[in-house]
């Protein structure tokens, strides 16, 4: 019996103790640079604008490497930056919403989920969300709010139309720099042991891409964590956590 009870409360304790992260490379596919993103390891997801002329070529070899595709999925901002090709506007009707949606997946084929590029503004609005959830529903696509603003209602939407969804926790180089790198890369692995997972969002910046290299491969080693692929992540118990306790980090209001 006393052997029983230990083997559980060990069991329990392992449990408990097992971390992981989920991570998405952003903006893949806007230059030939990006290709450098591939020497990271396979269960980084890469979010990948659409409309670009790498789009398709960087799904396919994503792809290739059974690494997850997602596609980037530009959306309106509060100040108004609508750079990217096709974004999805707040005047949009539903139906042009799903043809752009249409558009953009067609250029990223192997997407398996959907986040949000930009999108402070778009993200705030109940109608446009709806449409864009309905869009996800009916390809069993699942979505990870890049949290560009706190009162995104996204995921709440999400969950109402059956879409698997999970939140970002950090942005690893919103400052590029590598001390603000490093400081970001510790606080996702500081959430991820407090709270069992978690979820973070860099770009293919040169030196992000080294500081990841050198560090994710000694995650498991060296912190006790594993890197899941992002399909885990939304599928895991407590993917619609957003931690409610830690005080909420926005990359910029604007986004």
């Amino acid at each position: 019996m006393r052997l029983f009870l230990f083997s559980c409360l060990l069991y329990i304790s392992f449990s408990v103790s097992a971390s992981q992260i989920g991570l998405i490379i952003d903006d893949i596919g806007n230059t030939d640079q990006d290709a450098k993103a591939f020497t990271l390891p396979v269960n980084v997801a890469f979010a990948i604008l659409p409309n670009k002329a790498l789009s398709k070529t960087y799904s396919g070899r994503a792809a290739a490497q059974q690494r997850e595709v997602i596609l980037h999925m530009p959306m309106e901002s509060l100040a108004g930056n609508n750079q990217e090709k096709n974004v999805l506007l707040s005047n949009m009707a539903p139906k042009q919403i799903e043809q752009t949606l249409r558009a953009a997946l067609s250029t990223v084929p192997n997407a398996v989920g959907l986040n949000n590029h930009m999108g402070s503004r778009l993200t705030q609005l109940t109608v446009p969300m709806t449409v864009t959830m309905e869009f996800l529903s009916e390809r069993g696509l699942f979505f990870v709010d890049s949290r560009t603003t706190r009162y995104s209602k996204a995921q709440i939407i999400a969950k109402k139309k059956g879409v698997l969804s999970a939140k970002r926790n950090v942005f690893i180089d919103h400052t590029p720099s590598l001390e603000q790198i490093d400081k970001q890369f510790k606080r996702l692995l500081k959430l991820s042991k407090t709270y069992g997972s978690a979820i973070g969002i860099a770009h293919p910046y040169p030196q992000t891409l080294k500081y990841l290299k050198q560090h994710l491969d000694t995650l498991q080693k060296k912190h006790g964590i594993t890197l899941i692929k992002m399909s885990e992540v939304v599928s895991s118990s407590g993917s619609y956590a957003y931690h409610s306790k830690v005080k909420p980090e926005l990359s910029s209001p604007t986004l």
